[in-house]
């Protein structure tokens, strides 16, 4: 059973797991799908390999020796050849904060041990689709520039510049940025962040929004814990701040 078809090459992946058969068993499956898969065990091996090699997408295990898949993402999205590949994380731990923690870190989706091929191949498929559809624009053309508060956000070089200084965003950072800052006072919704930034995947949940936004927050606010930009609107979703 081929959970994706492999007419044409799908791209390059990098599978990060210690445990033998299942690097195995992921490797197997990714090629049958059409990948061209690099694989390692060990973290700072996986780490020299995604700053110096573009990756199409990334499967990285939370616990790993050398470096752990939580440090070892984050060093993954501050630099190198990976910043904006898709990472969907592997955790034996199924609590809400392992999961969130792997979401605050920069992965783009988790999936809890033991997991089935047809899901774990399915939610490859949505973390790069969604990665096609940024690169490509064609559901968020480029549109017009935007300024307020202390945040400009070109969609055309894809630039943010918050306090006169550049700000590395990944792709949803940025569109969610993007999104929030274009109408300010105006709350969205989880759901509708949802569906104009992710496109309505299924395997994307509201948790992955209050993700990226802290990731956000950390990034843009001079207090994330007390932010000035992104206010949230309790029970509801998100907004950004009212234009001076």
């Amino acid at each position: 059973m081929t959970p994706m078809p492999a007419d044409t090459p799908r791209g390059r992946a990098l599978v990060v797991e210690d445990d033998l058969a299942i690097r195995e068993l992921l490797r197997l499956h990714l090629s049958l799908a059409g990948f061209r898969v690099d694989e390692t065990g060990d973290g700072r091996a996986a780490l020299d390999c995604a700053r110096s090699t573009a990756f199409d997408v990334i499967v990285l295990d939370l616990m790993l020796p050398g470096l752990d898949g939580i440090t070892l993402c984050r060093a993954v999205r501050n630099e190198g050849a990976n910043q904006e590949t898709p990472i969907l994380m592997l955790t034996a731990r199924d609590s809400e904060s392992d999961k969130v923690l792997g979401l605050e870190s920069g992965a783009d989706d988790y999936l809890t041990k033991p997991f089935g091929v047809r899901e774990l191949m399915a939610r490859i498929g949505a973390i790069t689709r969604r990665s096609r559809r940024a690169d490509g624009g064609h559901e968020r053309p480029a549109t017009r520039r935007v300024s307020s508060r202390d945040v400009t956000v070109d969609p055309e070089r894809r630039e943010a510049i918050v306090r006169g200084e550049p700000v590395e965003l990944t792709k949803q950072e940025f569109d969610v940025l993007y999104l929030l800052a274009g109408r300010p006072g105006i709350v969205y919704s989880r759901a509708a962040l949802l569906a104009n930034v992710w496109g309505g995947d299924t395997y994307v949940t509201e948790r992955t929004v209050d993700a990226v936004v802290s990731r956000l927050r950390r990034k843009i606010e001079r207090d994330p814990q007390d932010p000035e930009l992104i206010l949230t609107a309790w029970g509801v979703g998100y907004k950004f701040a009212d234009a001076d």
